[in-house]
């Protein structure tokens, strides 16, 4: 063999050897990727062949299929539109899912390692029985009260959350976020159509795609003191213990006020009355006594800086829920800044919470002081109905001990029957909570919270909630959210509802 024909067999060779590796590299570690694209049509195609699993609650269908007679057998229904889209998101057609859509996506679509026996009967049966069922915790009246109410809500605001919780397990009775949106137009198979609806819900100011429950956070404002009567009553405190109040309070260029007069004017209060009245100046002066590792500490032990919380099975799978933060109170050099300490006692300041947070602060102290993982997904069964999981409740922290959450109901429910909570009553139930009022940007109307629990006449822990509301106008305004979040306990509970 000639030399030019030796270079051509080596280059030959050579590219040959690269287009085996190149194969190789694809089927071996590349396949699975390019098979699971949200980009590759096929797979999109494949996937509509079969019904998606459908998604209940309280034996209701909140996310179902509809036979359609295009390249897509089925198409994607969410029958109460806006009610559950915070839940349940979306699946689209060539982006991927959210919500309880994204986190279940593996199971609804059939393709979990739960569902392989269906699989491999369908391999004989040569039938495409679809994928596997979803039921949600949501209790249908307590969602439909809080979306009702929310939305009709007396201050005209358009902005807000509620959430509720069961103490005893953390199964989530109701999940709302205002505004919201409906997600049948994102799911259409004309992907130009959806993709428009999208970009419509995606630039409203109002960002009706936020779930407000979960993904935002805001001052809590003095449903804070909740946290800080926690940490004084670790630390050798009682319900009747004195503390300094007073008109005002001046600390390090800070100025603490209450919010009127004739709250807690006199030198001393003790605790218990100083949640009741909502004292600003007691608890201020009382977190700086305390001092910032002890708010710190018990702020952290009722959940806030944990960003890896989700919210969806007891498996890890969720909604991601941001982290609730009480900010590093500190001067530049690091020393405690008092001022700041002062503000952020009464949830002001750098101090953020979600309102899942809320819900959770009210639910450990119905629950005496064990405080439950939250959870959305009750139960998966497979294409015929048979049971593949069942949530049982877990203790996500336990960051108080039965006493002093004993203490700590007692003090709320003296805020419910003598405070400033008392439009969360609930008829024929002992109900507790803590109203706040957050301060904002300058000018801007404040937030308005409330979280609370409720228990039944067999003396129970039934249901905690907690409403947000932004931007609320015309004064004192945690009251609405006070009164909302009554009318959801008391579904949840099965008593009332309208």
């Amino acid at each position: 063999m000639n030399a030019p024909l030796r270079r051509a067999g080596v280059v030959i060779l050579v590219l040959f050897g690269l287009l085996f590796a190149n194969l190789n590299w694809v089927q071996a570690y590349k396949a699975d990727d390019y098979r699971t694209n949200d980009y590759n049509r096929r797979v999109v195609v494949a996937q509509y062949e079969r019904p998606r699993g459908v998604i209940e609650a309280g034996g209701q269908g909140v996310a179902t299929n509809k036979i359609t007679d295009d390249a897509l057998k089925y198409l994607r229904v969410y029958p109460r539109k806006e009610v559950y889209a915070p839940v349940l998101g979306y699946r689209p057609v060539g982006l991927a899912a959210t919500g309880i859509e994204n986190a279940e996506n593996d199971f609804l679509s059939g393709e979990s390692d739960k569902l392989f026996a269906d699989r491999v009967k369908d391999m004989f049966t040569g039938n495409n029985t679809g994928g596997g069922n979803v039921l949600l915790t949501l209790n249908t009246k307590a969602q439909e009260t809080a979306w009702k109410e929310l939305n009709d809500n007396e201050r005209n605001v358009t902005k807000g959350a509620a959430i509720a919780i069961d103490p005893r397990t953390g199964a989530v009775q109701a999940m709302v976020s205002m505004p919201s949106f409906d997600p049948n137009p994102l799911v259409s198979h004309d992907e130009k159509a959806a993709a428009a609806a999208y970009n419509k819900l995606n630039k409203d100011p109002a960002q009706p795609l936020l779930n407000r429950s979960t993904a935002e956070t805001k001052p809590p404002g003095s449903v804070f003191k909740v946290i800080v009567s926690a940490a004084a009553l670790q630390n050798g405190y009682t319900t009747e213990t004195e503390i300094e109040a007073g008109r005002e309070y001046r600390e390090s260029g800070a100025v603490i006020r209450n919010s009127e007069d004739e709250v807690c004017p006199g030198s001393q209060i003790d605790l218990k009355d100083a949640l009741t009245t909502s004292c600003n100046t007691g608890f201020a002066r009382l977190g700086v006594t305390l001092g910032r590792d002890k708010v710190l500490a018990a702020a952290k032990a009722f959940g806030f800086e944990d960003d890896q919380l989700t919210v969806g099975d007891l498996e890890g799978s969720g909604l991601p829920v941001a982290m609730s933060d009480t900010g590093k109170i500190a001067n530049p050099d690091g020393s405690v800044d008092k001022g700041a300490l002062a503000q952020s006692s009464l949830g002001q300041r750098d101090v953020r919470m979600t309102p899942l947070q809320g819900a959770l602060i009210a639910a450990t102290v119905a629950n005496g002081g064990k405080q439950m993982r939250p959870y959305l997904v009750q139960k998966l069964t497979s294409p015929d109905l048979r049971t593949i999981y069942t949530a049982k409740g877990k203790v996500l922290r336990e960051p108080i001990n039965g006493q002093v959450a004993d203490d700590l109901k007692d003090m709320m429910v003296s805020v419910v029957e003598n405070g400033t909570g008392k439009r969360a009553r609930i008829d024929g139930m002992e109900v507790g909570g803590k109203t706040g009022t957050a301060q904002n940007a300058e000018g801007a109307d404040p937030h308005g919270w409330f979280v609370g629990f409720a228990f039944n006449d067999k003396g129970e822990a039934v249901s905690a909630a907690c409403v947000m509301l932004e931007n609320v106008p015309g004064g004192h305004a945690s009251a609405e959210a006070a009164r909302i979040a009554g009318l959801i306990m008391e579904a949840a509970a099965g008593q009332g509802g309208n």
